[in-house]
C-alpha cells in the first residue's frame, strides 16, 4: 500500500453498478500530490460517475477510494469530503448572477464568517488580497465590479473555478471547462488551469483535444468503466484500441 500512502488520490479495483449497468469496472488511477492529469474517453465511459464517487455522491459496490493516504473516500459524505479538500465544477457554471464577480469570490472564501458579515462588512486586508489573487489569477481583475450575470460563458467558467479556488481545496476536479468556448478563453484557461496546477493538484475531463494537449499533461483514456490506456496524448493517441473506441468516431 506504499502507493496508496504516496498518493494524493487513489482508486484500485472501483466498480458499480446501476440497475445492472456496470459504470465502473474495476477501475485503477493514481495521483500524485502536485499532479495535473486529463481524463479522455467516449460517452458512458464512466468520467462522471468516477468524479461522483470521489466527492462522496455515488458509493461504489467494490473497490478502494483513499485520499492523502489515509482517509478512506467511501466511508465519508460529501460535505466531509469538501471539508477535506476535494472540490468539483461541474460542467454547467453555477455563479450567484446578481453579485458581482467580487462577491462571488468573497462568498465562497474558506474563511470563519457569518453570511451578514461577509455581505455588509469590510474584509479584511489578507481577505483582501486573497480575493485580488484569485481575480488574478482567473483573469477577472478588470470586470470586479460587474453583476456575474453580464459576464461571457468563458468568463462565468473562470469565475467558478475561481470561487473553487477561494475555498482553497488541494484536489480540484473540473468538467469540460471549455465546453462552448471560443478558441481564444479555451487557449487561456489551458493556460490558467496550468497556473492553479503550480499549487494545487488538478483532475480535468474533457472532450477537446486540442485543449487537453496545450494542458501537457499526462492523460488517462476511460473506456467502459476502466482504463484502456495511460500515458502522454500522443502516446495514447496512436493507441490502435484508444482510436477504435474514441479518437475515430
Amino acid at each position: 500500500m506504499d502507493i496508496a500512502k504516496n498518493s494524493l488520490l487513489y482508486l484500485d479495483g472501483v466498480s458499480v453498478s446501476f440497475d445492472g449497468y456496470k459504470a465502473l469496472r474495476g477501475l485503477s488511477l493514481t495521483l500524485a500530490p502536485g499532479e495535473m492529469r486529463a481524463i479522455i474517453g467516449p460517452n458512458g465511459a464512466g468520467k462522471t460517475t468516477m468524479m461522483d464517487i470521489i466527492t462522496g455522491k455515488t458509493r461504489p459496490d467494490e473497490g478502494d477510494v483513499l485520499f492523502a493516504g489515509s482517509h478512506d473516500l467511501t466511508k465519508m459524505d460529501e460535505a466531509s469530503i469538501a471539508e477535506l479538500g476535494i472540490g468539483r465544477k461541474f460542467q454547467k457554471p453555477t455563479v450567484f448572477e446578481s453579485h458581482t464577480v467580487d462577491d462571488n469570490i468573497l462568498l465562497a472564501l474558506k474563511a470563519p464568517r457569518s453570511a451578514l458579515a461577509t455581505l455588509f462588512g469590510k474584509p479584511a486586508a489578507d481577505t483582501r488580497a486573497r480575493i485580488d489573487q484569485i481575480l488574478e489569477t482567473t483573469r477577472l481583475k478588470d470586470h470586479r465590479l460587474r453583476l456575474a450575470a453580464d459576464l461571457s460563458h468563458g468568463q462565468k467558467q473562470w469565475l467558478e473555478i475561481g470561487m473553487l479556488l477561494a475555498q482553497d481545496p488541494k484536489l480540484l476536479l473540473v468538467d469540460e471547462p471549455v465546453a462552448g468556448m471560443t478558441d481564444a478563453e479555451t487557449a487561456q484557461t489551458a493556460e490558467l488551469l496550468r497556473e492553479i496546477a503550480i499549487d494545487h493538484s488538478v483532475v480535468v475531463v474533457e472532450h477537446d483535444m486540442s485543449f487537453v494537449r496545450d494542458l501537457g499533461v499526462k492523460v488517462t483514456v476511460l473506456h467502459e468503466g476502466a482504463v484502456l490506456a495511460e500515458g502522454p496524448l500522443d502516446v495514447v493517441s496512436a493507441d490502435p484500441r484508444v482510436i477504435e473506441v474514441y479518437l475515430g468516431r
